[in-house]
């Protein structure tokens, strides 16, 4: 009975481990019909897998240049419309043997403040600038690299600069001003980076056989301990020749001090012995009174904006400029009190055609001695305002300088010079003419209309014209005039011209040939309505700063953009660009027989514009 149990218990355990059946009793031995697709369908991905890729045909150098090009454009695309959170996690200088690290590092400060992809690219833009300008390094390479895998969005900056060779470099030049008919040769040796810190050692000479001479030396600390801002000192000795527009000589030696130069600001204290003589002796009686010798120890502040995108052509922005000048600060009796204040502003507004731009601008000065029975004492001949010269006030920021069609010192109060001969032939000999004796208060004005040319080739080398109309006046203050001054006999005594003409910018000047009319002048004015050459050298106000505001996108080209490019795709994780990509960046386009042929009519142009201008 117990063996039977044993087998029926047996039997039972056998029938359950076989298949178990259907409802109708069937054995499902047989496997579904999707089952069997299924199967079906990983046999066929596993075929498919195991099929060996298919050769591609390999890209020609063409189209491998045009495919990265592309991926660049997208990368600067998303770049320039995406925020790219970025942290920079530690800066790196390399190639520095001599100059102080502290020195570099304090022009990357603001690359350590970049949250931002954008921020940091434009950051490394400026501070490449920056370090070129410095003068010391002959290449500055910044290259941006990923930060460590454990700190995702983070990138390490290195910066590899290249120190110059020849610490020993020197400038040469001859430069002309047709408006005074006179030429200077200007030399320049420097001495760079001596000590490590930077510093600029300089000495200059500049020689003008009918007006100008200097000797200087001077230098230059772009970090001084610790101030944020350069220090600069300079010794020189200075001639002046003003025998043709107001009777006197000048020479002064002395030292100049920088002790502020940063964006918007510069503050400097000048100390110098001054001496004006007439050796023609025939200087009118307000030229004779402040011949002699004298003393100046001043402070000069100048705090200036300019937000124009360019300082030979501008378009739009404006820029303001406020000079406030102290003499007098010395203990000694000679030196010369004065107090001079200069205002400045300036204004571009694009009108929409031919790319044309209206410039206007308003400039004003004023000077007024100082001390005991100061309201009777003349003001300094030196520092007074003259107004006149060839020379576009669109370009010169800083005061009432110039007014068109009106030669140097033309403008303004003048009195007679001395006459010197036998009384009995005074009536039958000639007038020694008159001396400009400047003004206390000067006012200009001016509005400039420029346009762009019909001709392609003018368009693309930036040759354009021009309409332009100015006028300014001068007046006296001191010695008790300004009891007699009225604002409106003094607005209707301004002088004003208007002309229009043709503007060549180049790097350095900017260079006019302009037909001037003369609206409006008195008896003893030196204006002259008809063609005359000039040359203008534009002063910018910002360097680097300036750059920073005119650009949409930083200036690429300073940065190694191939390490830009892997770290962004290390951070963003950009899939969709290969290793390949990185083989090749820069396209160096071949020379071509036009762009040696544009080069040499250039040079030609400008020699010609030089001669013609020297011969008028």
């Amino acid at each position: 009975m117990e063996k039977s149990d044993a087998e029926t218990q047996n039997a039972n355990d056998d029938r359950d481990e076989q298949t178990p059946s259907n409802v109708n009793g069937t054995v499902d031995d047989e496997p579904e019909p999707d089952e069997i697709d299924d199967e079906m369908d990983e046999e066929e991905d596993e075929d498919e897998e195991e099929e060996p890729p298919l050769p591609r045909n390999p890209l020609s150098q063409e189209a491998q240049l045009r495919a990265e090009k592309s991926k660049l454009e997208k990368m600067v695309r998303r770049m320039s419309t995406e925020r790219v959170d970025l942290r920079v996690h530690d800066v790196l200088i390399k190639g520095n043997t001599k100059t102080k690290e502290h020195l570099i590092e304090a022009e990357l400060a603001e690359i350590k403040k970049a949250a931002t992809m954008q921020e940091l690219l434009e950051a490394a833009a400026i501070a490449n600038a920056k370090l070129q300008k410095l003068e010391i390094f002959d290449a500055v390479r910044i290259t941006l690299d990923s930060g460590p895998p454990e700190l995702p969005g983070t990138t390490n900056v290195i910066v590899e600069v290249v120190e110059t060779k020849s610490p020993i470099s020197g400038e040469i030049g001859a430069y002309t001003k047709p408006a005074a008919r006179s030429w200077t040769a200007e030399g320049t040796l420097k001495f760079k980076n001596l000590l490590g810190y930077g510093d600029l050692w300089d000495s200059s000479l500049a020689y003008g056989p009918n007006q100008t001479s200097e000797l200087s030396a001077g230098l230059f600390l772009p970090r001084f301990k610790g101030f944020v801002t350069p220090v600069m000192a300079r010794a020189f000795l200075l001639s002046q020749d003003w025998m043709e527009f107001s009777s006197y000589k000048e020479r002064m030696m002395g030292l100049s001090l920088g002790l502020i130069s940063s964006k918007h600001h510069d503050l400097a204290y000048n100390l110098g012995w001054r001496t004006l003589a007439d050796p023609s002796q025939l200087a009118s009686r307000s030229i004779r009174r402040q011949l002699g010798h004298g003393l100046l120890s001043s402070i000069k502040y100048t705090f200036k904006i300019d937000r124009r995108n360019s300082p030979l052509r501008p378009t739009q922005g404006y820029s303001f400029v406020s000079t406030s000048h102290i003499g007098g600060i010395a203990p000694d009796h000679r030196s010369t009190r004065f107090l001079r204040q200069e205002f400045d502003i300036r204004y571009a507004v694009p009108l929409g055609f031919y790319h044309a731009a209206l410039n206007f601008g308003i400039s004003a000065g004023v000077i007024f001695p100082w001390g005991c029975g100061f309201l009777n004492k003349p003001s300094s001949l030196p520092e007074r305002f003259f107004l006149g010269g060839d020379f576009s006030p669109v370009c010169s920021v800083g005061g009432p300088t110039t007014v068109w069609g009106f030669k140097t010192r033309g403008l303004g109060p003048t009195e007679p010079r001395r006459h010197v001969g036998d009384n009995s032939n005074q009536e039958n000999s000639e007038s020694p003419g008159r001396d400009s004796i400047g003004g206390d208060l000067a006012v200009s004005a001016f509005a400039d209309i420029s346009f762009d040319l019909p001709l392609r080739w003018l368009k693309e080398h930036g040759v354009h014209g021009h309409i332009f109309a100015g006028a300014g006046n001068l007046a006296k203050l001191t010695e008790n005039e300004f009891q007699n001054f009225s604002a409106p006999k003094f607005l209707q005594s301004f002088r004003s011209s208007v002309g229009a003409g043709i503007v060549v910018p180049t790097k350095f000047f900017r260079l006019e040939c302009n037909y001037y009319y003369i609206l409006k002048q008195f008896e003893h004015d030196r204006g002259k309505t008809g063609f005359r050459f000039s040359i203008s050298a534009p002063m910018v106000l910002e360097d680097a700063h300036t750059e920073k505001n005119n650009m949409r996108f930083p200036v690429l080209e300073h940065i190694n953009m191939v390490m830009v490019i892997k770290t962004v795709e290390k951070i963003l994780e950009l899939s969709y660009y290969s290793n390949e990509y990185f083989h090749t960046i820069y396209f160096s386009p071949g020379i071509k027989l036009r762009n040696v042929l544009g080069a040499l009519c250039n040079f030609l142009f400008h020699f010609m514009s030089f001669y013609v201008m020297w011969q008028f």
